[in-house]
């Protein structure tokens, strides 16, 4: 197939497809499909409502399906699995390497993962159920199995040999992984030394013995990380004896870091990144309805709050006027200080030893704006209301807000990341309810106690 084209046009190319479905012209839809790569055409389908899809599904040839398959979520993946057959699902894994068996695996029902594992040769089904006994969010569970390893303690000549004798290299081989006697990892050998050296060299003169191994149970997230900062292509997998079990690819650090991307985006919501957009309503809003269920929760007690203090809002009207600004400035100033400290947590740039230094420096820039802007809109409500003390209690509540804003966006984090809770799901919501109470409690008990 060609080339990802960076030009296409995603949003035309969907009409197109959505007319050809209409029409049933097949022929379209696959002169259509033709200019793309499997990436792409997982893209549009994802893109495409449930039954339409369908169509799509079947006019891309078999011997296509199984890559295309690899690049879509998870949800969509599984439901195109379900129109399909056992016969069809092992005919998809024929031209497919390890990891990408083990992603088709994940998305089958017992009795239909199986049927795909009885598939498989003997050699090729211990692969797959290896990298399935692991995590799927592991190491070990992104793993593929396709790698080439060799001798620390033999000559360049008969590597060049037994590459010969396999015929071809693994997608993606740019190093071969060595071992020594008891297969025990040593590090890596370029394929290019094996063409500029004396065929009599050994592999362990020119081993490269820096680039790290992978321990199985290692998070997806660590992977990734590990691969930025060493600048890899590939890392073997290792047990916890040292003994190379498969290889993870740029390939798949990639697909880690989209996703980490996703999930970051999609959480804030409270919202899965593998939920199919065109899933059925019923569903989406199944799942929804719990967040929303929360926020109204948290609505009611910011509304309790409120309702402490209606006496002194029927009495001085402003209140009711200037209340939404103090909650608004203090949710932004938390969002702020969270974004950051999520992501540090993400990135592995904050851990316990650190933060508390982190903690101190967001809740004094929570400080230096409080002053800024009490002042600022203390300033303008008294020119507003013509009101000095009125303009004091806003100016005090906006300023303890903010400083309240920063410390709860950076404590609620970190929290939650010691509770094993993702940051990026709850703290949004968590925050919001600390910034909008306090904002109202603190400003209408203020203007309680002063102006009544």
């Amino acid at each position: 197939m060609s080339q990802n084209n960076p030009n296409i046009d995603k949003a035309k190319l969907t009409e197109d497809l959505l007319d050809a479905v209409a029409k049933g012209d097949l022929e379209q839809i696959s002169a259509l499909f033709s200019h793309l790569v499997p990436e792409e055409i997982a893209e549009l389908l994802e893109a495409t409502p449930s039954k339409d899809r369908q169509v799509l599904w079947q006019a891309i040839p078999t011997d296509q399906q199984g890559e295309i398959l690899t690049h879509t979520n998870e949800e969509v993946r599984a439901n195109l699995l379900t129109t399909m057959e056992s016969h069809e699902i092992a005919g998809l894994a024929e031209e497919l390497e390890t990891d990408d068996i083990v992603d088709i695996a994940q998305s089958l029902k017992p009795e239909e993962q199986e049927a795909l594992l009885s598939s498989l040769d003997e050699q090729e089904r211990t692969a797959v159920e290896t990298a399935l006994s692991f995590p799927e969010d592991t190491a070990g569970g992104l793993m593929s199995t396709d790698f080439i390893s060799v001798r620390a303690d033999i000559a360049l000549d008969v590597v060049l040999r037994y590459l010969r004798q396999l015929g071809s290299l693994p997608a993606s081989t740019t190093t071969l992984f060595v071992r020594d006697r008891d297969d025990h990892y040593v590090g890596t050998l370029k394929i290019t030394d094996l063409l500029v050296h004396d065929g009599e060299t050994l592999v362990e003169e020119l081993v490269n013995t820096h680039i790290p191994a992978v321990r199985a149970y290692l998070p997806a997230k660590t992977v990734a990380h590990l691969f930025e900062k060493n600048d890899l292509i590939s890392a073997p997998v290792v047990n916890d004896n040292n003994q190379i079990l498969g290889r993870i690819t740029i390939d798949d650090v990639v697909d880690i870091i989209r996703e980490e991307a996703e999930h970051a985006q999609m959480a804030s919501a409270g919202l899965d990144e593998d939920e199919d957009i065109f899933a059925p309503a019923r569903r989406a809003a199944k799942r929804r309805t719990f967040w929303l269920g929360i926020n109204l929760l948290t609505a009611i007690f910011a509304s309790i709050v409120i309702g402490l203090f209606d006496a002194s809002i029927e009495k001085v009207v402003a209140l009711a006027v200037l209340m939404p600004i103090i909650a608004s400035m203090g949710g932004i100033a938390g969002t702020q200080t969270a974004t950051i400290v999520i992501r540090a947590l993400a990135t592995g740039k904050l851990a316990k030893s650190n933060s508390r230094s982190l903690l101190i420096k967001e809740t004094t820039v929570g400080l230096f704006n409080g002053l800024i802007w009490a002042i600022l809109t203390g300033t303008a409500v008294l020119l507003w209301f013509q009101d000095a003390a009125l303009s004091a209690i806003f100016a005090t509540a906006m300023l303890i807000n903010l400083i309240a804003a920063a410390f709860a966006g950076a404590m609620i984090p970190l929290v939650l990341q010691r509770l094993k809770i993702d940051p990026a799901l709850a703290s949004g919501l968590m925050l919001t309810t600390v910034t909008d109470s306090l904002g109202f409690f603190v400003f209408l008990g203020l203007a309680t106690i002063v102006l009544l």
